[in-house]
């Protein structure tokens, strides 16, 4: 795998200046709003340089995953306002988020007031960030089911977010809880429909994959130095398996990012579901040979270690699993590929 150290050093400063991990919601506050202000650029995906987005996202997550969650969907919020042109430029001291789950029980009511005003009632279940972030977008469903995205500024009545919905242990920073709207009023981003059905939505859910990669090999060169530090066959054997393991996920993730920015209008959803499926089992790997490898000690005594260990089995359950599985088997027996190199 490239080194891209001194390419991104800038970002690494900056990272060094935080107090990471962070393990409250204060401390990830702050450290994500000192993250945004800084404006480190970050490529728009499918502009030519999805890589080098989905790079900086990878060093942030080997740091911190708390943090990356929330930056990741700071900067695809900003990513999805300017692909669907929406009529809103983001202030600077702002941090926004993006809240598209829709569990049975948790879904928004939206009423049209003309064309330029939806009005939110309801609840919305897993905000990440939701005790400090100033801006969402948020999906929700008019009368007739069209589903919508709206833009909702937090700091307003109506908006009050509530302590249900969060008892995590990894991510526990974020405090992913339930929010409730009572006649907020929004702006539409976009036509009905248009959130799902555009070219960026499978882009960045393959972003989301970069994420569980950085953290994962993070993991992996702290069981590198440990492997220097001394000679053990068997840990030798477990970073052979971390290997091989991160230089596949590391190869899908660089097609599929080629991939997007020469089809920047594309339906990326095989190559999404892909690298998501290859990197989370790349996670699995990781983390199950880590474990074996070092024993009990870096779960006890360095502070970092422990909490990416708690935070990534969490972070990577983004994934659908078998249902991720039988979807991306649905699109290979359609489009038949015969995997020739």
């Amino acid at each position: 795998m490239p080194n891209h150290s001194n390419e991104y050093s800038a970002l690494d400063d900056t990272l060094d200046k935080l107090d990471l991990p962070c393990r409250s919601v204060s401390t990830l506050e702050r450290a994500s709003a000192a993250l945004i202000e800084a404006a480190y650029p970050l490529p728009l995906p499918g502009q030519g340089a999805t890589l080098a987005r989905w790079r900086v996202l990878a060093a942030i997550a080997g740091r911190d995953l708390s943090l990356v969650k929330i930056y990741e969907s700071h900067t695809d919020a900003l990513a999805i306002l300017a692909e669907l042109r929406a009529p809103i430029q983001p202030a600077t001291g702002r941090i926004w988020a993006v809240w598209a789950a829709e569990p049975p029980d948790a879904v928004l009511h939206a009423e049209r007031q003309g064309d330029a005003v939806l009005t939110l009632t309801g609840t919305k279940a897993w905000c990440s960030g939701a005790a400090f972030v100033t801006d969402a977008l948020v999906t929700c469903r008019d009368s007739h089911g069209e589903k919508w995205l709206a833009a909702v500024n937090l700091r307003q009545p109506g908006v009050r977010v509530t302590e249900r919905g969060w008892h995590a242990v990894g991510m526990a920073a974020t405090q992913s809880v339930e929010v409730e709207f009572d006649g907020v009023p929004t702006i539409p981003v976009g036509v009905s429909g248009e959130y799902l059905s555009r070219p960026g939505f499978w882009q960045g859910g393959a972003g989301i994959a970069a994420c569980w990669y950085g953290a994962a090999a993070a993991l992996g060169n702290a069981l590198r130095q440990a492997v220097a530090r001394r000679e053990d066959p068997y840990r030798w054997a477990h970073l052979g398996t971390v290997d091989a393991a991160l230089s596949g996920a590391a190869t899908v993730l660089r097609d599929a990012a080629e991939w997007i920015d020469n089809d920047p209008h594309g339906n990326a959803m095989t190559v999404a579901l892909r690298s998501r499926s290859v990197t989370e089992r790349a996670v699995s790997t990781v983390l199950e040979a880590t474990g074996r490898a070092l024993g009990a000690t870096p779960f006890c005594r360095d502070r970092w270690f422990a909490q990416m260990s708690a935070d990534l089995p969490v972070f990577v359950r983004q994934s659908h699993a078998e249902h991720d599985l039988a979807a991306l088997g649905r699109l290979v027996a359609r489009d038949y590929d015969d995997w020739s190199l």
